[in-house]
């Protein structure tokens, strides 16, 4: 294993793995890791699997350009870098997919098989209507492939209080505090076997996999679309990572920021 930078927290990061999280770069503070570890690539200094991790990120970015609030040294803020080359760019969302089961995989054997437990679309984590933890992808293309992926992860684990009132934490959920190196050992080993099978061509079972857990599936809920609440049941994900949702008998397909949840 590499281990730069800040050595006292990762020490003890060693998952079983054949490439993710062989080289741990961690900080003590940092704007953003996926900023980071795109620094790295452009460097050179990334393989393919680097993880680049941090007790207190100050700058970090979520879906819809939001920042990702996290309390310092309570919760998982890491990016992993990996080289999809085999992956077509329209074919982004498959990975979203994989990186989005790995992460429920991974927080089932902290909470058990619990209905509750669901990716909100495109690949936020959520318990119930609270959002446990978030995840932000960002592809660099090379011609009609992609060349890196930074997946960044962000995962409230023993933070008790938030200022959102829809945020939620293992700790908060459990009544325990967690062994932060332990778990993110865990959640990479959950990452590289879903990456794996999204490699070895599983995409029927990822896709299957992914509407089972998906959060309001099959159920019929209020959104927001062009400024009005509709009623709409989500009905699938295409492979472009549309939302189809049913909206009085009629199927629409929905871009991330075209539809609104509310919740």
């Amino acid at each position: 294993m590499i281990i730069t930078k800040y050595e006292k927290h990762v020490e003890a990061i060693i998952p079983q793995t054949l490439f993710t999280g062989r080289q741990v770069v961690s900080l003590p503070e940092c704007a953003s890791t996926n900023s980071e570890a795109q620094a790295l690539i452009h460097r050179n200094r990334a393989t393919d699997g680097c993880v680049v991790i941090t007790d207190k990120q100050t700058a970090g970015r979520g879906q819809r350009g939001n920042r990702w609030e996290a309390a310092p040294g309570e919760n998982l803020t890491m990016s992993v870098v990996w080289r999809p080359t085999f992956l077509p760019a329209p074919d982004q969302f498959q990975l979203s997919q994989a990186v989005a089961l790995a992460v429920h995989d991974w927080a089932t054997t902290l909470l058990g098989p619990d209905p509750a437990l669901r990716v909100k679309w495109p690949n936020d984590i959520f318990f119930g209507n609270r959002k446990l933890g978030g995840i932000l992808i960002e592809n660099t293309l090379s011609g009609t492939m992609i060349q890196h992926s930074v997946v960044g992860i962000g995962m409230n684990i023993n933070q008790r209080e938030f200022q959102v009132p829809t945020a939620t934490s293992l700790a908060a959920l459990t009544g325990r505090a967690y062994d932060l190196p332990i778990l993110a050992s865990r959640l990479l080993e959950h990452l590289e076997r879903r990456y794996l099978q999204l490699r070895a061509g599983g995409l029927g079972v990822l896709r299957q996999n992914y509407r089972q857990v998906l959060y309001r599936y099959r159920e019929p809920h209020l959104y927001e679309v062009d400024n009005h609440q509709v009623t709409g049941e989500i009905v699938d994900v295409d492979e472009a990572g549309r939302l189809a949702l049913s909206i009085s008998g009629q199927l629409r397909h929905f871009d991330l920021k075209e539809i609104k949840y509310i919740i």
